[in-house]
């Protein structure tokens, strides 16, 4: 036999049965052991938590901590980071210059949009008639080219007529003015006349004329230009109006593109309908107007007539300002046709705004009155006259998508 230092025998190797036999019993000890130990790490753990509460608390939520709870690290250097903050901020920056710079072609491209939009609906009566889309897509955009044609012929020649006539009264008028007792009294304390017959006699006056010649001439064919351009793209984007809608749904994911379609053809038949119902409103209110202004005597009833139906287009104060320049020139005739026009204009609007425009708008655009006013008003500080046109029906859409998919996700939440 072995023996070992001292003269003891050697320690005995475990076999491999007793090694397995004491691993069992090591993890089948008694669970009150195994109690023990968990209660003791747990104590450790709450002596930690006492100790330093931040700790604990903070990793989990970020309460304890100072300044919250780090999130996760940004991915790449800060140099990667700067620079594409950077990029971010020089691509804001220039899209907002190119929005400013374009900012004329964007609104004559969303008018014509818009005029295709409102136009549709005629487009698409024609069709459930029988007739072809591109026949009445023709005869509704020789429609409208006969009402542009038409206002330029009643138009021009009346100021025509209004500025030779206003030339050859000039005479007249400076007469009046000599006599008048206020005017001599001005012209014997500031010499007004003779200061006002240098000027005739000086060059100044014609380089004015021949500068205000020029630009009067630069604002009517950039407005010539402006209508073409309008026109055209109208007719393009009334054309391609179905391939457009169509386009811009199949963007929308498969799963949604159905309720998608709903609401975006809804949308387009409101806003479609507010065009068509504004423009029959204008026209009942130029009609009207030219009845009653050729009753009354007032002379250009229909260049007047016109003007009233155009600016009745836009909201709030359109129809004001058309009531306001048919009476001033009802002041040409007399006192009484002057006031007779005024209160026409009075009880007209009373008419048109509660009973016409409810009647036209009722299956189109219902929106509140103080919606439409801070639309309009927000509208036409942003993009003046052609935002207030395009506020209304675009509060409509927004109304419609507040009411058919924002409210019912909060109800469902």
């Amino acid at each position: 036999m072995v023996q070992g230092r001292g003269g003891l025998p050697p320690p005995k190797e475990p076999s491999v049965h007793e090694t397995r036999s004491d691993v069992a019993a090591a993890t089948t000890s008694d669970p009150h052991d195994r109690r023990d130990d968990s209660h003791d790490r747990a104590d450790d753990e709450s002596q930690r938590h006492r100790e330093d509460p931040g700790d604990s608390r903070g990793r989990k939520d970020g309460v304890g901590l100072p300044f919250g709870r780090p999130g996760r690290p940004i991915s790449g250097t800060p140099f990667t980071f700067g620079f594409t903050a950077a990029l971010g901020v020089l691509s804001a920056w220039l899209l907002v210059q190119a929005l400013t710079a374009t900012g004329s072609v964007l609104i004559v491209i969303s008018m014509a949009l818009f005029l295709a939009v409102g136009l549709n609906p005629v487009v698409e009566w024609l069709q459930q008639r029988g007739v072809a889309r591109r026949l009445a897509i023709a005869a509704v955009f020789l429609l409208v080219i006969a009402c542009f044609t038409g206002f330029a012929f009643a138009i021009v020649p009346a100021l025509s007529d209004q500025a030779g006539q206003f030339v050859k009264q000039l005479p007249s008028y400076v007469a009046q003015l000599q006599n008048n007792p206020q005017v001599r009294e001005l012209d014997q304390r500031y010499g007004l006349l003779e200061r006002g017959a240098q000027y005739l006699t000086s060059g100044q006056l014609g380089q004015q004329l021949f500068g205000g010649i020029l630009g009067v001439a630069s604002i009517v064919i950039s407005a010539v230009f402006t209508t073409l351009t309008l026109l055209i793209l109208t007719l393009y984007f009334l054309a391609a109006l179905p391939s457009i809608t169509r386009t811009g749904y199949r963007l929308v994911p498969k799963s949604r593109r159905p309720r998608v379609q709903m609401l975006g053809d809804e949308i387009l038949r409101r806003v479609g309908g507010y065009v068509a119902g504004n423009l029959l409103i204008s026209l009942i209110a130029g009609v009207t107007t030219f009845i009653f202004l050729s009753i009354a005597g007032v002379p250009y009833a229909l260049p007047l007539s016109i003007i009233v139906a155009i600016t009745d287009l836009i909201p709030l104060i359109g129809a004001g300002i058309g009531a306001a320049i048919a009476t001033l020139s009802a002041l040409f005739v007399s006192l009484p046709v002057t006031i007779a026009t005024l209160v026409f204009f009075i009880v007209y609007q009373q008419v048109e705004n509660y009973w016409i425009a409810p009647k036209v708008m009722k299956s189109s655009v219902d929106v509140p009155a103080a919606t439409t006013i801070v639309a309009a008003l927000i509208g036409g500080t942003l993009l003046g006259v052609v935002g207030a046109l395009l506020a209304i029906p675009a509060a409509a859409a927004l109304q419609l998508i507040v009411a058919e998919v924002v409210l019912p996700r909060q109800e469902r939440h």
